[in-house]
């Protein structure tokens, strides 16, 4: 046992509390447990910064979006910190809107408000979008052009625009290899 001891402890909470918030959901069309996506997302986030709060806040990242845990449970358990992160990252559906015909202004506001975004936020969503960049790539190397079907917007020039918003607006993390990454593959894909 080595004497350079890391507390995960608030980690490790975050980690049980994501897969407790996910369990029995699938990553949509993948047939694997959700809660890979968010360890993916907490992995990639790890090559940037060894914060524990950033790498917690990674793992919490899409309970909010998509369980029915509240900004107010996050901020319980977690504190203000990590509450105020998974907020930034949680996409923001408008009332009385479907989720095709708000799409467009959904990801435009979801661009602008990454691009304002603190670098602490940046850096998780980061682990999050190149996370889906990275099942994206898997995904249209095995299925070609019908893969963007699986999309409530099927087309690919949209998803082209908003990869590449979403690119811009983290460039403030273009000294990150995991920002290469991204930048490289959205490349790779909307070529």
């Amino acid at each position: 046992m080595s004497n350079h001891s890391l507390d995960t402890s608030l980690l490790d909470r975050a980690i049980y509390f994501a897969t407790e918030a996910h369990s029995g959901t699938e990553r949509r069309g993948k047939g694997f447990p959700y809660i890979v996506h968010p360890l993916e997302a907490v992995a990639i986030v790890a090559t940037i910064t060894s914060d524990q709060e950033l790498l917690a806040a990674a793992a919490l990242h899409d309970t909010v979006e998509d369980t029915d845990v509240t900004v107010e449970d996050i901020r319980t358990c977690f504190g203000d910190r990590i509450a105020r992160i998974v907020e930034e990252e949680s996409d923001r559906f408008i009332e009385g809107m479907s989720e095709e015909a708000s799409w467009h202004s959904r990801k435009r506001a979801a661009i602008e408000r990454l691009a304002a975004a603190s670098r602490d936020a940046k850096i998780v969503a980061l682990g999050d979008k190149l996370s889906n960049a990275r099942a994206i790539w898997r995904d249209y190397m095995v299925t070609g052009e019908a893969f963007w079907n699986i999309f409530h917007v099927k087309d690919k020039a949209s998803h082209k625009w908003h990869y590449e918003g979403l690119v811009e607006s983290l460039s403030e993390l273009s000294d990150t290899f995991a920002y290469k990454e991204f930048k490289a593959l959205v490349g790779q894909i909307f070529k």
